[in-house]
């Protein structure tokens, strides 16, 4: 295997009679979409109707199959054999690029002024930084649609809540350590709200219902309130929404 910045050995990790983990790093990097890209194609071709599920995630994949048709045993060493030789090179994808309108503001955004005296920034510079960076959807989970994107530029990072709220509306767009999101559906949660953006991250009509996928290209594009609400955007006050 060309390990690249990937772990030398790559570890299979047990998960239940019907799946096996795969760790193939040990931190999360932008680069490593690709690696995992390709092995999700490898075992995609390699396990055939075998397959239930494949789930990217940051620095892993859940390989999901049929015990019916497999062993654990057997499974274990179709993925051993798929990690020889594999690199990201080849991995073909159908990733799209994405731009959500966003409206930054205190209103929508309560966080931006405790995150801008967190880092240091004025609020005008975390809306810069925030929105000037293209992002890559790394995984999707918590909720349906829901996809974790990074990675936030290093004058970014910001912990989460101490306290996570009760509700966060929809469309809300915040930041958490160095990733970003929005959120599809009104949800507890616990990271920093910049904003909100008009886009419709979530929808049962749609085919695969959530717009973002893995592997997926982001940018929030910042907007004024009267662009945002022509585009569908929400602008009740966070304090409504609870």
């Amino acid at each position: 295997m060309n390990t690249g910045s990937v772990t030398t050995l790559p570890r299979l990790e047990s998960a239940g009679l019907d799946g096996w983990m795969v760790r193939l790093f040990d931190s999360i990097e932008e680069t490593n979409l690709p690696w995992i890209t390709a092995l999700l194609q490898r075992c995609e071709s390699a396990f055939g109707t075998a397959v239930v599920d494949l789930v990217p995630s940051y620095t892993t994949l859940l390989v999901v199959f049929d015990p019916v048709q497999l062993s654990p045993l057997e499974a274990q060493q179709k993925i051993t054999s798929l990690l020889t030789d594999l690199t990201p090179e080849g991995s073909s994808g159908t990733s799209q690029i994405h731009e959500l309108p966003t409206f930054y503001h205190a209103s929508v955004g309560p966080d931006l002024e405790r995150v801008a005296e967190h880092t240091g920034l004025s609020v005008a510079e975390v809306i810069a930084c925030h929105s000037q960076k293209t992002y890559r959807v790394f995984a999707l989970g918590f909720a349906p649609g829901f996809a974790f994107m990074g990675l936030t530029a290093p004058q970014l990072e910001c912990p989460r809540l101490d306290t996570p709220r009760k509700k966060v509306p929809v469309g809300s767009v915040a930041i958490a350590a160095r990733q970003t999101a929005a959120y599809p559906t009104a949800t507890p949660g616990g990271w920093n709200l910049l904003g909100r953006t008009s886009a419709r991250l979530f929808d049962r009509k749609r085919e695969g219902f959530s717009l973002l996928n893995v592997g997926d290209q982001v940018r929030f594009v910042p907007a004024s309130r009267e662009a945002f609400e022509r585009s569908g955007g929400d602008i009740t006050p966070m304090e409504a929404c609870q």
